[in-house]
Order: structure tokens, then sequence, then C-alpha cells
């Protein structure tokens, strides 16, 4: 068994064992591959894993460009930049990090005529951070009626990435508001909303625990990011 595969299966283990614990639905894994190799990736791919986060679009395109040959969902979920939205657009299959109506607006203009509807995620701000993007909770309702309208785009979830904390109490306590979010919004009638994009390395058992379907894993799949 390759080094790739035992990571893959390692990490499987982990979100299947936090999901029994906590009586959830084994979460999707997204493989964090920002700055690491694309022998890497296609190790990591060959492994049975699909779908692949990165946060940089010139190196995302780059990797994309020599691993065209392989059937790779692509994510970004980096800070999306106005000048970047025409590539994201039409490089990526979904987008975790929208947080500004300019933002949105230029990713349904710019989405090639033919492509299929671009998946989305709003980036929400669930602990008030001054220093982090996202959308306040107060904020979130109309800001997804006016996403929810716009044409080429698919309103499929919320994400986060809350403060550092300790304990799983404690780290589960914002995890749980921006559930909270998800539901209040679907009895809003916004039913597309199935995604909740939350928990990384440190903390993806309390994401679990609170209901999370996406988990983002960089490190511990492929280690130490190369410098």
């Amino acid at each position: 068994m390759s080094e790739a595969e035992v990571r893959l299966k390692t990490i499987r283990q982990q979100l299947e064992e936090a999901a029994g614990k906590h009586g959830r639905p084994v979460p999707q894994l997204l493989a964090v591959s920002k700055k690491h190799s694309t022998e890497a990736i296609a190790d990591l791919f060959n492994a049975g894993q699909q779908a692949f986060g990165e946060s940089y679009l010139q190196e995302a395109l780059t990797k994309q460009a020599a691993l065209g040959s392989l059937a790779i969902e692509w994510h970004f979920i980096g800070p999306v930049q106005s000048n970047k939205t025409r590539d994201i657009a039409n490089h990526f299959s979904w987008v975790h990090s929208v947080d500004r109506l300019k933002i949105a607006r230029r990713l349904s203009d710019q989405l090639a005529p033919g492509r299929p509807p671009l998946n989305i995620c709003v980036q929400v701000n669930i602990d008030s951070e001054p220093s982090k993007s996202g959308i306040a909770p107060e904020d979130l309702g109309d800001f997804c009626q006016t996403v929810s309208q716009l044409p080429g785009l698919s309103l499929r979830g919320l994400m986060c990435i809350p403060e550092k904390r300790s304990g799983l109490a404690a780290q589960r306590e914002p995890f749980a508001r921006l559930r909270q979010l998800q539901e209040q919004l679907r009895q809003q009638g916004f039913t597309s909303l199935d995604t909740l994009s939350m928990g990384m390395s440190d903390d993806f058992e309390a994401a679990i625990a609170e209901g999370s379907t996406l988990v983002r894993i960089g490190t511990a799949l492929f280690g130490p990011r190369e410098t």
C-alpha cells in the first residue's frame, strides 16, 4: 500500500469514527492541495480521492493543466479577488468562499455559456472577527436571496473558519451556530442548501458532531507543505 493510500485510509477511518461516535453521516473529504505538488495530488487521486481544494488561482491553473487527464473535482477555497473571477468561474466546480455580492455577480456574469452551474458556498464570519472575511450572520438571509437569483450559480451551502478553540465542546459551538443558520434558511425556502463546509485538521470531529457535510483536510493527507 502506498503512502498516499495509507494516509487516505487513515483519514477516512477517522471521519467514519467521528461520525459514528456522534450519530452523524460521514462527510465528504476535500483534500486541501494548495502548496503541494502535482505528483502528490496524482498519487492521492490514484489512491481514490477525487475532490481537491486550492486557494491560489495561478498555482491551481498550473496544476489543472498538468493534471488535465484526471477526473478531478476542483474546489476553490481561498479569498476570491474580483480580477480573478472569470478564471475561477470557468475552472472550478465549487467556490466555498463567496462573501460579497460583487464577487457573486461577477462569477455569474463570467461563467462561459454551456458550462454547468457553479456550486456556491457562502462564507460566514461566524465569530464576527474584524480580520476575517465573510458575511455577517444577520445579513445572510438577504445575501442568499440575491445570490440564489443569479443565473449560472447553484447556491449549495455555508462555509466558516471559526476562531481557534481548545476542547471539543468549545469547538462545537460556532459549528452549531452555522448549522442553525442553515436550518433557518432552509425553513425560509432555501432548500438547495445541502452543504456545510466546516471542519479542518484540528477541529473536524467538532464539525462532524454538528453536522458538517464536507471537511477540508490538508497536512494530514499530504504531509507538511513544501517550501
